[in-house]
C-alpha cells in the first residue's frame, strides 16, 4: 500500500502556454496517454463507501488500482492506494491489496463490477526537487465519459496535479504558489473519479 499526497489544481486552457513557459517546467516532460475505466456495481457500492477501482491501459501495460476514502483539504488530498500490473478484465483483489478485509470485501464485489465511466487523457509530468521535497507535476488534458441509459455524456478534463514523492508537505504549497505566478490555479477538491461519478448520475 502507498499513501498518496498531491495537490490537485485547476487551470484554464488559455493559461497552459504560460504554465509550459515557467522556468521551472524547461525541460521537455514526459508525456503519456492514459485510458482509465472505473468499474463498480450496478447500485454504486464503492462510490457509497467513497472508493474507486480503476483499471488504466499506458501503451501495452494494463494497470488495476484500488483508492480508499482519504482526507481532502485545500485542495490537498491524503489517501490509501494499491496498483499492480494484471491483465485486462480480471481484478485479483487479493493479491493487490494488503488489508484482508478490504481484499475480502473486493473480492466478493468483483464479480458484479461493470464499467462505469473513463478518464482518457495525455499526461505531461516533470520531476522537480523544490524545498526539500521531490514532486511529480502532472498536467493532465483529456475527457472524462460516460454511457448512461440516457445516452452517452462527456465533459473536458483539465487539471494540474503536484504528487509529494518524497520531502516536506509544505513544498506542494509553496510550489503551487512559485507556479501560480504564471498561470492562475486554483485548488481542487474533487477527484477524477467523483467527476466520473457525477458525469455518470447526471450531476455535472
Amino acid at each position: 500500500m502507498a499513501l498518496e499526497t498531491e495537490l490537485k489544481l485547476a487551470i484554464g486552457a488559455h493559461d497552459i502556454p504560460a504554465l509550459l513557459g515557467h522556468p521551472l517546467l524547461a525541460a521537455t516532460p514526459k508525456e503519456r496517454t492514459l485510458l482509465n475505466t472505473y468499474f463498480d456495481t450496478p447500485e454504486l457500492l464503492l462510490q457509497s463507501r467513497r472508493m474507486a477501482v480503476r483499471e488504466r491501459c499506458v501503451g501495452a501495460q494494463t494497470l488495476l488500482t484500488v483508492k480508499t476514502a482519504g482526507v481532502v483539504q485545500g485542495g490537498l488530498s491524503r489517501r490509501s492506494e494499491w496498483e499492480a500490473p494484471t491483465t485486462h478484465g480480471q481484478f485479483d483483489f487479493a493479491a493487490l491489496v494488503d488489508e484482508p478485509q478490504l481484499a475480502a470485501d473486493l473480492v466478493a464485489l468483483a464479480p458484479r463490477l461493470v464499467p462505469i465511466f473513463t478518464t482518457n487523457f495525455v499526461r505531461r509530468t516533470w520531476v522537480l526537487m523544490h524545498q526539500g521535497a521531490r514532486i511529480e507535476v502532472a498536467l493532465d488534458q483529456g475527457e472524462v465519459s460516460s454511457a448512461t441509459p440516457s445516452g452517452p455524456r462527456q465533459q473536458p478534463l483539465l487539471e494540474l496535479e503536484l504528487e509529494l514523492e518524497d520531502g516536506p508537505e509544505a513544498a506542494l504549497h509553496d510550489l503551487a504558489q512559485v507556479l501560480g505566478q504564471a498561470a492562475q490555479l486554483e485548488p481542487v477538491t474533487i477527484s477524477k473519479a467523483e467527476r466520473g461519478y457525477a458525469l455518470f448520475l447526471g450531476c455535472h
